[in-house]
């Protein structure tokens, strides 16, 4: 479990994919059997979340190891700043191929979905990819641009496309290493449908087979769009599959790290007008499994882990110096079981549709948002001056986050902590912090919360 220099690394990304599709999360449809076996060999991240869940302030935060208020990514249409930290410049120079390919999402808004000038692409070398892959393609049409911004249209269903795209890549870097990013679109809707399009057959398969508490509690779109969703993560695995076995054939699966992770869930629209952009674990919680040289045989991790906590572990276990700007921390002393100091909670932004932030702890979740003013839209920015109290669950008894108990007078000592817990995160990230707004306080005929649970 020592870890070794200048492994391959494939990071395979997906949008939009729940933690609980996992077949090692519990969901009985058999969805995953090829990412549940990579988990059991190699390191389970069992409670991995997003710092940001929307489409391009979560890559942003992966590709530059820095949290979105700190790169200025805080929505969808603002560009990754070039910088010779960005994860993909930091490989290169330690004289690995970089190569990217399908969804990016970090260009300039005005170049529009498709091609991405070179300035903006994060140092990677090899390109093949579009800005805002579902505006540019659908389920069985799938177009991409090279790094000469010419179109390149590529047959078969869109995962199948990108997969085997992404194994022409490994087959022709035999002989140096390589990093290569292969992001998804799917389980992303597709948006001009606002479906979940699936590959011929899947959405009939899954259809009506089993929902997610949660859902089952509250409804939304789910019923029209979890058979569809279900038979794109079917697919993915698949295509997982198809990835792990070319790297076997060509004997480089040994010393080749695999990560797979998602930028963040999806609440199918009972938590919003939308799929995305909450608190709640539907939204944030994501798959993380790691695993190759170092990963495996690291068994399952119970900490809290973040995206943002990727890029330095991908570094250092590549031998290659973390910059100083990173925020998040290497996972390698977990996984080594070395002894090491670990952060109690997670910490996500969230913006475009809201403004807020949030922090979660082994039991606790909690949640502040900027007000919504008469007349005036969210603050679709980075940071507001004044925030007001708007979430807290117990996960404990409440794992589904039915119960909203922010206005609980007995749970006001965890209110206070959790709040404290928050601004040292904001602080910590490089916020300014701002005014928070307690909610006001009622009986809600809970029990009061006893000192010693406060802090779990």
């Amino acid at each position: 479990m020592t870890p070794v220099t200048r492994p391959n690394i494939v990071f395979f990304f997906t949008d939009q994919q729940r933690w609980d599709s996992m077949g090692l999360h519990g969901n009985p449809l058999g969805l995953t059997p090829n990412l549940d076996r990579l988990a059991r060999s190699g390191t389970h991240l069992a409670r991995h979340f997003t710092c940001q869940p929307v489409c391009g302030p979560a890559r942003s935060c992966l590709q530059s190891g820095r949290y979105a208020t700190s790169t200025g990514c805080v929505t969808n249409t603002i560009p990754l700043p070039p910088s010779p930290d960005n994860l993909a410049e930091c490989f290169r120079r330690a004289g690995y191929q970089t190569g990217y390919i399908g969804k990016w999402h970090l260009g300039p808004d005005d170049a529009g979905p498709g091609a991405v000038a070179e300035k903006f692409r994060g140092g990677y070398d090899y390109w093949l990819a579009a800005n805002a892959l579902e505006f540019t393609s659908d389920a069985y049409r799938t177009r991409l641009w090279d790094k000469d911004g010419q179109p390149v249209d590529l047959p078969g269903y869109r995962v199948d496309a990108l997969t085997d795209a992404a194994i022409r890549y490994v087959d022709s870097h035999r002989d140096a290493p390589f990093f290569l990013f292969l992001s998804y679109l799917e389980s992303h809707h597709q948006n001009h449908r606002d479906n979940y399009p699936a590959p011929d057959g899947y959405e009939e398969h899954y259809a009506g087979r089993w929902t997610p508490p949660d859902l089952a509690a509250l409804g939304g779109s789910s019923a029209a769009h979890l058979g569809g969703y279900w038979g794109m993560i079917k697919r993915l695995d698949e295509a997982l599959g198809r990835l792990l076995d070319a790297l076997r054939s060509r004997g480089m699966l040994d010393n080749t790290i695999v990560v797979f992770t998602s930028d963040r869930g999806c609440h199918f629209k009972t938590r919003n007008a939308e799929y995305k952009r909450s608190c709640h674990e539907a939204s944030i919680r994501v798959p993380g499994v790691i695993a190759g040289p170092g990963f495996d045989g690291g068994g399952q991790l119970r900490a809290l882990t973040s995206l943002i906590d990727l890029p330095p572990t991908l570094l250092e276990t590549a031998g290659i110096p973390v910059p100083e700007s990173y925020q998040g921390r290497s996972l390698l002393p977990l996984v080594q079981r070395r002894s090491a100091s670990w952060p109690e909670e997670v910490f996500v932004q969230i913006s475009e549709s809201q403004c807020g932030r949030a922090v979660r702890t082994g039991r606790w979740k909690y949640a502040v948002q900027a007000p919504v003013e008469a007349g005036v839209a969210w603050d679709t920015r980075a940071w507001h001056p004044q925030m007001e109290e708007a979430f807290l669950y117990d996960l404990e008894s409440d794992p589904h986050e039915l119960v909203n108990l922010v206005e609980s007078k007995a749970h006001e000592p965890v209110r206070v902590r959790m709040r404290e817990r928050l601004r040292k995160r904001m602080a910590g990230a490089g916020e300014a912090i701002p005014e928070i707004l307690p909610a006001p306080s009622k009986p809600f005929g809970q029990r009061v919360v006893l000192p010693e649970e406060v802090d779990l």
